[in-house]
């Protein structure tokens, strides 16, 4: 339950404070340094990551390289997990991904990772937050394109977020992640997709 900073909190007020800020220390633990600071990010996305009861479930954040979609994504990820265990009183799991290094991971010879169990695994995770989609140059196998099928069918038909960045709109990555995923992100991020504008903020320009 909220408190303002003139209350004396109850014991178990300070312990869940405790635990939503052990949660957020965690998860910026896991955030690239170049992403950990905070900046302002578009209206959109802020209301997605306070889930207003408005916004859209899942947010596909696109535009030209350089405008702040990554850091923008890493920014609304902390505020939607702050604002999940402040209605809650859990502590919700996430899931980062570069799309390059998911499909490695999806691979059937992939030593370091089996691809069934982080199959499950992301499927289940309470939000599924991917990098840079379409960055892949050679299109997945068609096992991983299944694997992705799986988990993207299991997030759809349960209703479970999603988080992506990428250069393109969802039905332009088709040759990427088949069609069966494409359409399902297409439905997903319905009143979500998210066009940041801008110059490449990594030659000087600053992101809308």
């Amino acid at each position: 339950m909220p408190f303002s900073s003139d209350e004396t909190p109850t014991p178990r007020q300070s312990v869940f404070r405790e635990r939503r800020e052990d949660a957020i220390n965690r998860h910026l633990e896991r955030t690239p340094a170049i992403y950990r600071g905070s900046i302002r990010i578009h209206p959109d996305a802020d209301e997605w990551s306070r889930l207003r009861d408005d916004a859209p479930l899942s947010l596909f954040l696109t535009g030209p390289i350089g405008v702040g979609k990554t850091h923008t994504a890493w920014q609304a990820s902390r505020q939607w997990l702050a604002t999940t265990i402040g209605r809650t009183g859990r502590m919700p799991s996430i899931e980062t991904w570069r799309s390059t290094a998911l499909f490695d991971a999806l691979r059937p010879d992939n030593r370091d990772y089996d691809a069934k169990t982080l199959t499950r695994t992301l499927q289940r995770a309470d939000l599924l937050f991917v990098d840079d989609l379409a960055a892949a140059r050679v299109s997945p196998t068609g096992w991983t394109q299944e694997r992705l099928y799986e988990i993207f069918d299991e997030r759809y038909i349960n209703r479970r977020p999603v988080l992506i960045t990428c250069d393109v709109l969802p039905g332009q990555i088709s040759h990427i992640v088949g069609d069966r995923v494409s359409s399902r992100l297409g439905e997903m991020c319905r009143g979500g997709v998210l066009l940041l504008e801008g110059d490449d903020r990594r030659k000087g320009g600053v992101a809308a």
